[in-house]
């Protein structure tokens, strides 16, 4: 599915993280990816992340899933809306919304949550702190967006919703299928189904924050200290006052620690590690059967071809000497020369067919191995 009459130099320039931007008939040949009742289903098991919103006289109301099949049988026919998470990492045909937006480092990719709601059903205007797609799959919806916002923006009391208590639209829209909105971060908008079955793709980047990164990189930096890595003064002279903690002490004590946080090599691999690690831990995507080197010795020389698990994060960051770390589900593979070459078309295409010169490759072979084995790629061994 391919975006048409996208300028993506354009779009980077003037809108990405700056203003919001409506596309009418986005997509060539739009076709919606999954019916109404299989986002039901999905919202109704276990290892899914979902959410129902309703709107009543006495307020907002939301239910956290997994939702029992009765009680979406029950709902009215307005003013509900049923959020699955990530359906991308279980609808092939939802993964397939994200290849459009690969101009956008893959390492940003959070997943696709896609909406269903009736008439008249939304979630309240709101803002977020990410980018986001919204692509009209199925049905109306009235979109309106409103002015950018901070933490100081006044909040509703909620309990589990963040929503606005004063929310004044700028401009407004009804998208039909085919249709996509972009919303910056931070920007209000509120979004409301014109008739039933409107279903929405929000296709969203993910955006750590500092206090994140500081506290996971802090953490992982503290486990490889040495218990004696202790402040130390062997220059210390007598000071005119015991009660004074003197500059240059504090100048030591701050380079100690700006030492331990600064070091380039270990936080690339950190972060590598830290960024492909699932957001659903708990998923365990590894084949029932593991390949052996030898099978997959000869889905090589079968030409099988290779596709990526889209629940799987890979990246890779370079290194020197035609060397870099792949880092796929949060484990982190070194690779260097033809292993390396492997590991830059894996993160760059979903399929990926393989010469069969790989197959006379130990390391490549190994890696292979490994990366079926953790459920991150498959061969796909139907005719």
């Amino acid at each position: 599915m391919d975006l048409q009459n996208f300028d993506i130099d354009l779009f980077l320039r003037e809108y990405w993280q700056k203003k919001p931007l409506l596309i009418r008939n986005a997509f060539r040949d739009w076709q919606n990816p999954l019916e109404p009742n299989e986002l039901a289903g999905l919202a109704c098991a276990e290892e899914m992340e979902s959410r129902l919103i309703c709107q009543t006289k006495s307020g907002w109301e939301m239910e956290q899933g997994p939702l029992a099949e009765e009680r979406l049988v029950s709902l009215g026919k307005s003013h509900w809306t049923l959020l699955v998470q990530a359906v991308d990492h279980h609808v092939p045909a939802v993964a397939d919304l994200i290849a459009p937006f690969r101009f956008i480092p893959n390492w940003r990719i959070d997943d696709v949550m896609v909406s269903l709601a009736a008439d008249q059903g939304g979630v309240g205007p709101h803002f977020d702190q990410y980018d986001v797609f919204l692509i009209q799959g199925l049905g109306r919806r009235h979109w309106q967006i409103g002015p950018h916002c901070d933490a100081d923006t006044p909040l509703l009391p909620h309990a589990d919703l963040r929503l606005l208590s004063d929310f004044q639209a700028t401009e407004e829209w009804v998208l039909e299928p085919g249709d996509m909105l972009y919303v910056p971060p931070g920007f209000a908008h509120n979004g409301v189904a014109v008739g039933s079955d409107c279903m929405t793709y929000s296709v969203g980047f993910r955006a750590p924050s500092r206090a994140d990164l500081l506290g996971h990189y802090v953490d992982d930096v503290l486990d490889g200290i040495a218990d004696d890595d202790l402040y130390r003064d062997p220059d210390l002279k007598p000071q005119a006052n015991a009660g004074e903690i003197l500059p240059e002490a504090l100048e030591r004590l701050q380079q100690m620690m700006l030492d331990t946080l600064s070091d380039p090599a270990h936080f690339a691999r950190w972060f590598g590690i830290f960024n492909s690690t699932s957001k659903y831990p708990d998923m365990d995507w590894r084949p029932e059967e593991l390949i052996t080197h030898e099978e997959l010795r000869a889905a090589i020389s079968a030409q099988l071809p290779l596709a990526r698990n889209p629940a799987s994060r890979l990246a890779f960051i370079a290194g020197g000497n035609d060397a870099l770390m792949l880092f796929a589900d949060g484990v982190c593979f070194d690779c260097v020369g033809e292993t390396a070459a492997l590991a830059r078309d894996l993160c760059a295409k979903d399929y990926v067919v393989l010469d069969t010169d790989l197959a006379s490759n130990p390391a490549a072979v190994d890696l292979l191995t490994q990366l079926c084995n953790l459920g991150c790629i498959a061969f796909d061994c139907e005719d």
